[in-house]
């Protein structure tokens, strides 16, 4: 939002009166008019684009002002260019004023003209002119243009690769080729502009060529590259650096473009001479720094991008990359460029047959431990790793299991990086992981609580004098609690599945649970565990199913006590056991025993409403014989009982201290259940259908102590009076509890052997007709 003061300087350039802007441009053609322009040309140019900018159509200006606020393009002043600039791209030119792509345009551009001429291409076309006037520029000597014509060339160029690479024929590509190979292969390797020898009577004429420096200060051998270093540059180094910069553009946007035997024998001699400067670069022993790294990363990409295209170069740029990764590896201050390193790895590794353990170790293992609090590697990870998540699953075992260590970076920073990792958790699905990764998400706010404690022990004194400690911190600095966040803390998976003191762990950490990185960590675990188990059904077969299952009856008891939290978290797991068993439906008697023992008891019915409701229902939906033939009259039996003892217990007494009347929900859906069961053992009937008439007229004499509000009541007995009546005619009611499929699913509009087909499209035809 914009400040109060920013939006009433909108509002009045938006309201300008006609009359008035007329006035303030003639002022300005005015003003511009003088020689040395100052603080109120710059204030009026400033006014004049923020009228410009803020009307919601495009202006012109008066033919005489545009062309003296075109004139300050190429004013000596920068500000100057930067306004005139951004004041004619919000300008349609002047009748006879358009842009020109001619020789002396092109020869005379800075960067905000150039800016300035992209802008106001209008086509295809007009890029295509631009185009071969900058190419024909590239071509000219520098005498027929000024010195610094061409140094805003190759930015333009690279633009309109952006923009549209189509633009370039295929001999602009061949020459622009043969270009940067002249320009990166023959740089001079000698500093521009003399350097003085020293002396009292030093001059022009005294002053020597000096040879450009490595980074360790030593003479550059026989090839100019960007990490070559000096007090001055020439030309041609200098399109050396520019060539270098969109060099990986350029390969990645024509590297499928076929266009001849003399283009792709450029393309060749490319490929060999930057993998020969690079590599004779890297070959000095030196520690980069600063500057360098943006290079050293640039320098490795292109290599990699050359090596995709040329298959035969792997084996002469891998010893070089291998040699730099060793050197690098030990400092993970170099983590920007050892990234691009494990691309080249990925890439080329199989071909060259080199083992990459080492590599995945460093990637998997000590960047998520040592630097999960780093935000620009967090975001570069997590990018190579959505970029490559195909191969690296094919290719790198090890990554699956590798996820307790990138959760960190979610557990850390979780509102930046959760997009990526809604990206990456399917691939990080497996069956072997399935379990251990479901209790790692609901482990989640743990792992972000002690993420922090960690970084805590580490800054605060172990003992704080007048201060108030931290129970958890403490908790963490101990012995005795060390084994547990060691686990939350684990690189890989495999060593458990979960711990077995969690309840413990969640009381140490108790404190945490408003900490602000662990709520927001939380908020993003219902989002995962979606991601999950829509993933999972695709792995898993049903013993793995049976298992995940059990493990959701188990942890929606044991979370950490956050706000919402565990809400939310029943709320997942509500909606995936019915998806679950709905797909599945044997999982019901498979689990029957962890399934019963869930739903006898009763204090879930105040605590766990979500959950318990829908455990209730798939046991009354599916523990059936049409759904599983195991399903045997003792199991429904058991499960009749089971459920009618809580019905039974919570109808006959209020809640217990501190709770809330127990839901309609909970209620109707017991007796549901119970009428479902008794439906299909008719020996049950008699046993449901006495409760249903006593609660009929229990309900007669005035409010009960279990349900404190009166429609509800009135919904729950008029529930029980519909299947009551039901079960009475214990054919009916089964075919009307337990539809068989052909009923819940119908297809009669699909079956011609049906009528109903033929009457459709009676209806259908005389409702046409109207």
């Amino acid at each position: 939002m914009y400040a109060h003061s920013s939006e009433s300087l909108i509002k009045q350039a938006r309201e300008i009166q006609e009359s008035e802007l007329l006035k303030f441009l003639s002022r300005l053609g005015k003003l511009l008019q003088g020689k040395e322009l100052g603080h109120e040309a710059v204030d009026s140019l400033q006014r004049l684009h923020l009228i410009l900018s803020a009307t919601k159509y495009t202006r012109k200006l008066p033919p005489e002002l545009h062309k003296r606020v075109k004139a300050l393009l190429s004013s000596p002043t920068e500000q100057f260019q930067v306004l005139s600039s951004a004041v004619l791209r919000e300008t349609v030119p002047p009748c006879g004023q358009e842009v020109n792509y001619n020789q002396d345009n092109v020869l005379q551009l800075n960067s905000h003209a150039a800016a300035l001429l992209l802008s106001q291409a209008a086509s295809r076309a007009d890029l295509s002119s631009l185009c071969a006037q900058l190419l024909r520029g590239l071509e000219s000597r520098p005498s027929e243009g000024s010195a610094n014509s061409l140094t805003h060339t190759l930015p333009m160029l690279n633009a309109v690769l952006t923009l549209s690479p189509e633009c370039l024929t295929e001999d602009h590509v061949t020459l622009l080729s043969k270009k940067l190979v002249d320009w990166l292969r023959y740089a001079s390797i000698n500093q521009g502009g003399g350097v003085p020898s020293g002396g009292f009577f030093t001059g022009p004429r005294s002053r020597q060529p000096v040879p450009t420096a490595e980074l360790d200060g030593t003479v550059s051998g026989d090839f100019f590259t960007v990490l070559c270093v000096g007090q001055g540059f020439t030309e041609d180094q200098w399109m050396n650096v520019y060539s270098f910069s969109m060099l990986r553009h350029w390969l990645l946007t024509y590297h499928s473009v076929s266009i001849g035997n003399n283009t792709a024998d450029t393309a060749n001699r490319l490929q060999l001479s930057l993998s020969l400067s690079l590599s004779h670069s890297f070959s000095h022993g030196k520690t980069f720094r600063g500057p360098s790294l943006h290079c050293l990363v640039e320098a490795v990409c292109i290599l990699d991008c050359v090596c995709g295209e040329d298959a035969s170069l792997v084996y002469r740029t891998f010893p070089c990359i291998k040699a730099l990764f060793g050197r690098l590896s030990s400092d993970l201050s170099f983590a920007r460029v050892l990234l691009p390193i494990a691309q080249f790895y990925l890439n080329h590794g199989d071909m060259a047959a080199v083992d990459c353990e080492c590599v995945w170790t460093l990637v998997f293992g000590r960047f998520p431990a040592e630097l999960f609090n780093d935000q620009y590697l967090a975001h570069e990870l997590l990018r190579f790793l959505r970029l490559n998540r195909e191969s690296l699953q094919l290719r790198v075992p090890r990554y699956s299991h590798s996820f307790p260590n990138l959760l960190k970076f979610l557990a850390w920073d979780s509102p930046a990086v959760v997009d990526d990792f809604v990206d990456l958790l399917p691939s990080l699905v497996t069956a072997g992981t399935a379990v251990e990764l479901l209790h790692t998400l609901l482990d989640l706010p743990c792992l972000s609580a002690t993420l922090v404690l960690q970084v805590r022990s580490t800054c605060l004194p172990i003992s704080e004098s007048g201060g108030r400690g931290l129970l958890s911190l403490d908790a963490f600095r101990s012995q005795s609690f060390r084994g547990l966040f060691l686990f939350l803390l684990r690189g890989e998976a495999g060593s458990g599945d979960t711990i077995d003191r969690l309840s413990t762990l969640h009381e140490l950490l108790a404190e945490t649970a408003d900490w602000p990185r662990v709520v927001h960590c939380a908020q993003t675990v219902p989002v995962l565990l979606h991601i999950f188990f829509n993933t999972v059904v695709a792995v898993a077969d049903e013993k793995l199913l049976a298992h995940l299952v059990q493990v959701m009856l188990e942890r929606s008891s044991l979370l950490l006590n956050i706000p919402k939290y565990n809400k939310e978290i029943q709320r997942v797991f509500s909606t995936h056991l019915l998806r679950l068993c709905k797909l599945h439906p044997s999982l019901v008697v498979d689990q029957s025993h962890e399934l019963l023992e869930f739903a006898g008891a009763t204090a879930k019915v105040y605590s766990k409403e979500e959950i318990y409701t829908h455990v209730v229902w798939v046991l009354g939906e599916y523990l059936s014989v049409s759904c599983d033939s195991r399903c045997s009259v003792r199991l429904i039996t058991s499960c009749f009982e089971t459920l009618e003892a809580v019905l039974f217990e919570i109808t006959s007494s209020g809640p217990p201290p501190g709770a809330d009347c127990p839901a309609p929900r909970v209620v109707t859906s017991l007796m549901s259940a119970l009428a479902k069961l008794a439906s299909r053992s008719h020996d049950l009937i008699p046993r449901v259908s006495l409760f249903l008439s006593k609660l009929r007229t229990v309900t007669r004499g005035g409010p009960v102590a279990w349900c404190s509000d009166e429609e509800d009541l009135v919904a729950i007995v008029t529930r029980g009076e519909e299947l009551w009546s039901l079960l009475k005619a214990p054919g009916v009611a089964q075919s009307v509890l337990t539809p068989p499929p052909m009923v819940t699913t119908p297809q009669w509009h699909r079956d011609t052997n049906v009528a109903m087909p033929l009457r459709l499209r009676a209806l259908t035809n005389l409702t046409h007709s109207q």
